[in-house]
């Protein structure tokens, strides 16, 4: 990752097709466009190469997030659970449409612990989300087998792992949507947007109309803006010029895949060698789309000087404990109820009550497992010199 690494003849024809036209809008100026609708046509491919019926192309991974979750009902008074290792944006996009966020454990896949999901549930969840964290899956049958027992809808965030695949069935396709970000280092990018799979219709006519403010895209003799309106909604739209390197990108999409497969094969070979350290549980090795190489090593201690020689031989890896934008207890803003609002909400409701206080010891197990866990990113272009270099170091590092 990420995709900018081969942009090339393919991403500038598709772009030059929209300024040709000179629409950049993905809606309307029939006569001008002439027939070239890249968002649509990117929503349409992309959820044919992801085996959905339905596709929503939108600004961001973000808004992803929020579009579905809104589409799906999730609002005040509701409470959505998800992992305590994400990106901000999950949990965020919960706050966004009035939610409560509960984080669960991670287990050994570093992504939603089915265990403590079990635990999490309440008379008051509206949803699930279980995060497909770089790059590789978790364990969403059983995330799905157990919200189906409760009548409780899964929305799996796909952000990281587009094209990764479980017995080669789709990510995104387990729940009743998935959502996906092509910001710029993703492993297929349009510098920003996102995408909501469904194979639920209606799911989707909701997801359209509110993400371009309520109009119900009924095609009438006034043009835009005659439309009906269910309901309110707001502007998420992807533009065309988006869609277009969208396009391109997803058609090598699965090249990008086997590229970083066979980079991350190579290192995780060097990273073996190093006593006592084990690597993710990867429930399928095959369809995991290796954006990155995770291992852990014996404990905290064993991790800190690995790290250590890593680093000072200038290939220092991630260790997410650490890292203020994925792991729960790092998001002080989260923590501490902190609010750009000065009624203080989400944090506190009207009246000044409370609505959530966050513990930051609650995920002992999650901490404990990141607490020993390196993980490098993998790019598409690793020349055989850069591999070779870091394979030294990792196996110098396999001493300390």
């Amino acid at each position: 990752m990420p995709g900018f690494e081969i942009f090339g003849e393919e991403e500038k024809k598709e772009i030059m097709d929209v300024l040709d036209t000179g629409v950049l809008f993905r809606y309307e100026f029939n006569e001008q466009r002439k027939g070239i609708f890249k968002v649509k046509d990117f929503e349409n491919k992309f959820a044919q190469y992801c085996g959905a019926s339905c596709a929503q192309a939108v600004t961001s991974g973000s808004t992803a997030l929020k579009v579905a979750l809104t589409a799906l009902g999730v609002g005040p008074g509701d409470e959505v659970i998800t992992q305590g290792f994400t990106f901000v944006a999950t949990w965020e996009a919960i706050f966004e449409v009035g939610a409560i966020p509960v984080f669960t454990e991670v287990d050994n896949t570093l992504n939603m612990d089915p265990d403590d999901l079990k635990k999490k549930i309440s008379s008051r969840t509206k949803c699930i989300i279980p995060v497909h964290m770089l790059g590789a899956q978790a364990r969403v049958h059983e995330i799905v087998a157990i919200a189906s027992e409760h009548g409780i809808p899964v929305l799996e965030d796909t952000a990281q792992a587009a094209g990764g695949r479980i017995g080669g069935k789709h990510l995104g396709t387990f729940g009743k949507c998935g959502t996906f970000s092509f910001d710029s280092v993703k492993t297929m990018t349009t510098g920003e947007g996102g995408m909501v799979i469904t194979d639920d219709q209606e799911l989707w006519k909701a997801m359209s109309e509110y993400h371009d403010h309520g109009h119900d895209h009924v095609l009438n003799p006034g043009g835009r803006g005659g439309e009906g309106r269910r309901f309110v909604g707001f502007n998420y739209r992807m533009m065309e010029l988006q869609g277009a390197i969208g396009l391109a990108q997803l058609a090598k999409l699965d090249s990008m895949i086997a590229a970083q497969q066979k980079n991350k094969s190579i290192l995780k070979n060097a990273a073996g060698r190093i006593s006592g350290v084990s690597f993710r549980n990867l429930v399928d090795e095959k369809g995991d789309s290796a954006t990155f190489l995770t291992f852990s090593l014996q404990d905290r201690e064993h991790c800190r000087r690995v790290n250590n020689s890593l680093k000072n031989d200038g290939f220092g890896a991630i260790n997410f404990a650490e890292n203020s934008w994925h792991f729960y207890p790092e998001w002080e803003h989260l923590l501490e109820g902190k609010s750009v609002l000065d009624s203080g909400f989400p944090f506190i409701e009207p009246g000044g009550k409370k609505r959530i206080v966050y513990d930051p010891q609650a995920l002992p197990q999650s901490a404990e497992i990141l607490a020993k866990t390196l993980v490098y990113p993998i790019s598409i272009n690793m020349k055989d010199e850069l591999l070779d270099d870091m394979c030294r170091t990792l196996e110098k590092a396999a001493s300390v």
